[in-house]
């Protein structure tokens, strides 16, 4: 059962794995409109770097895990674990890219593979956190 009732509010709370593949989703919908964007841009001689491509999919990301902070308590060590787990799977995997392909390092393209896989898992994190219902 993926969504319960939400104390009395009568919210309903979605369960990690379709926070995750809601947020998979919106970084794929991101990645596309700066497809988009490149496309228009490219006969003007501007194509998107790799950091305008890590804050587009992540800015279209962002939904669900917003959706989920204002739902209510628990917040702060829920949005503190989940900021630390996205970062440490970012760089953790944007140093693992870069070393293993050098060539990713002079476009920072480890980077955005790392935060592309790092915003889910965050929001993995900070789901189960919410539904352990226990966090100050």
């Amino acid at each position: 059962m993926t969504e319960e009732k939400d104390g009395g509010s009568g919210a309903m709370r979605r369960g990690p794995a379709d926070l995750v593949w809601s947020t998979v989703a919106l970084q794929l919908a991101g990645l596309a409109f700066c497809g988009v964007v490149a496309l228009i841009a490219w006969p003007f001689g501007w194509l998107p770097d790799s950091q305008y491509l890590a804050l587009m999919s992540t800015m279209f990301a962002a939904q669900p895990a917003g959706e989920l902070y204002r739902a209510g308590p628990p917040r702060r060590l829920a949005a503190v674990a989940a900021l630390f787990t996205l970062m440490t799977v970012a760089l953790l995997i944007a140093a693992t890219a870069e070393w293993a392909f050098p060539v990713m390092a002079e476009h920072d393209l480890g980077f955005l593979a790392g935060f592309l896989v790092g915003t889910p898992v965050g929001v993995a994190v900070l789901a189960w956190f919410y539904n352990r219902g226990n966090v100050a």
